[in-house]
């Protein structure tokens, strides 16, 4: 499936860039979320007519990223957990409760840009989480667990 991109998407390609994708992907994900559209030739000239406005959006997102990665860059997340007699935490801390955390805190931050590649926190310390805020902005957020024995 071939597909003109709207916006810049991590390991594709640019805005602009014609990209061939499978179509599962292009259908489920890249169409309907905006951020592609089919490469016609209408959609081709339609594009270029709007290619200025499209690159200052681009730009203001990536700008809006930034400077939410200035904030978030001296931040440390202090979470209190329940832990077991074991030392572990009873149920973990996952990506959904640090956006909410942060966003409790001021920092607008959603679940899909918590990146836990390690998967949920289950034993209490201090972690270095990464969020990707934008393609080409990443942040890594120190995250303290203090347990608490029931």
């Amino acid at each position: 499936m071939e597909l003109i991109l709207l916006e810049k998407v991590q390991n594709l390609g640019g805005l602009g860039d014609k990209v061939n994708v499978k179509p599962g992907y292009g259908r489920n994900y890249l169409l309907p979320t905006g951020k592609a559209v089919p490469a016609t030739a209408d959609n081709l000239a339609a594009f270029e007519a709007r290619k200025a406005e499209l690159e200052q959006a681009e730009s203001g997102k990536l700008a809006a990223a930034q400077a939410r990665k200035d904030a978030l860059a001296e931040y440390t997340v202090e979470i209190t957990a329940n832990t077991s007699p074991e030392g572990r935490l009873y149920g973990s801390i996952g990506a959904r409760e640090l956006a909410e955390h942060l966003t409790e805190k001021g920092y607008a931050v959603a679940k899909s840009e918590v990146t836990m590649g390690e998967g949920p926190i289950r034993v209490p310390g201090e972690y270095d989480v990464p969020l990707q805020l934008h393609a080409d902005v990443e942040c890594i957020v120190k995250v303290v667990v203090i347990g608490e024995e029931v």
